[in-house]
């Protein structure tokens, strides 16, 4: 399980073929890695399944294999577009997922892969950027020129960049680290590193021509991908709100919304985070949650309640359908504005 969808395994996956199961979506949130916080977003998971739905049937008409089945309804697999009411389970194929032995914060991919063979999970999460937004860690890897910018500081302001930019952070680690791309490689395995930036272009095109359909900027996002017989599949779920940063008229609209709802209104949880996070690096801890002495709270109703509005009525606009009951996306948008 993870902190926002379960795994439903039907047929589990084997050294030489993939196993069937699905997503189960849950309306939990997590921000700041904690894992699963105290509240529920209604509606939140039925958004993830459909607009991840919505992605993965775009992306296989594009040509761009993924693990995905369909969406079940009434216990039948079917296509998205024919669902009438919101699914909240997605069909997938499965892969496998070798243990990650490690020694406090050494990790050794060597073990992961030799149990991998030619069917496996790739413990990457590969991200691509459009835009820069203040606080960003890009800014603190480079100067704005090795992005293509014509800036001699990173400026104030969120800065849009000429062309994507592809980086390759951990999956499996407690405290996700972003890799060179010869480190990158090496985590890989199989599969290639040029065949998955490949594959994160293409899946960043499709999603941010969607989004610009739905009046929607795509900032940024990342996927995950899988290896199975010499090929590389999108696995887990592309293009949500909780993947992804998208905005509109210059307002956030994503699970950033929420991070930074709990910097302004919960400093001390957050503070204590970075702290646990810093102190287990220190002492070579894997797991940093447990050094953190302060517990996050419970959210208001009226963000709750806003943080609802924006996923289902951001899902509406980006699928073109009415699916949810929800406000137009300038009124959601408005709610998330004055939290």
């Amino acid at each position: 399980m993870t902190s926002v969808k379960e795994f439903r395994v039907e047929e589990p996956a084997t050294a030489d073929s993939l196993g069937v199961g699905a997503f189960v979506f849950t309306d939990d949130y997590s921000v700041f890695d904690w894992g699963k916080m105290p509240d529920a977003i209604p509606n939140k998971g039925a958004s993830l399944c459909a607009m991840g739905a919505a992605n993965f049937e775009r992306l296989e008409v594009e040509g761009v294999p993924t693990h995905y089945r369909g969406v079940v309804s009434s216990g039948e697999v079917v296509d998205f577009d024919s669902v009438v009411a919101p699914p909240r389970e997605m069909a997938i194929d499965l892969t496998r997922v070798p243990e990650l032995p490690h020694e406090g914060r050494e990790y050794n991919y060597n073990a992961y892969h030799e149990a991998a063979g030619d069917n496996y999970l790739i413990p990457l999460e590969i991200v691509f950027r459009n835009t820069v937004p203040v606080g960003s860690s890009l800014r603190s890897r480079g100067e704005p020129s090795e992005f293509g910018l014509d800036e001699e500081t990173w400026p104030d302001e969120p800065v849009d960049l000429p062309e994507p930019v592809v980086e390759f952070s951990t999956k499996y680690e407690e405290s996700d680290r972003y890799l060179s791309r010869e480190n990158a490689d090496f985590i890989a395995g199989k599969a290639d590193i040029d065949d998955l930036e490949s594959v994160a272009r293409e899946v960043n095109r499709i999603v941010t021509r969607t989004a610009a359909d739905a009046g929607l900027k795509h900032e940024d996002g990342k996927i995950e991908c899988l290896y199975f017989d010499g090929e590389i599949r999108v696995a887990d779920v592309v293009g949500t709100f909780d993947e992804n940063r998208f905005s509109h008229d210059g307002q956030q609209l994503s699970k950033e919304v929420l991070r930074q709802h709990h910097k302004r209104t919960q400093p001390e949880w957050v503070e204590a985070v970075g702290e646990a996070k810093a102190r287990a690096k220190a002492e070579d801890i894997a797991d940093w949650r447990e050094l953190c002495a302060v517990d996050p709270q419970p959210l208001p109703r009226h963000v709750v309640d806003a943080a609802r509005e924006m996923y289902t009525a951001g899902t509406n606009a980006y699928i073109g359908r009415e699916l949810f009951s929800a406000p137009s996306l300038e009124e959601a948008v408005e709610a998330i504005r004055t939290l």
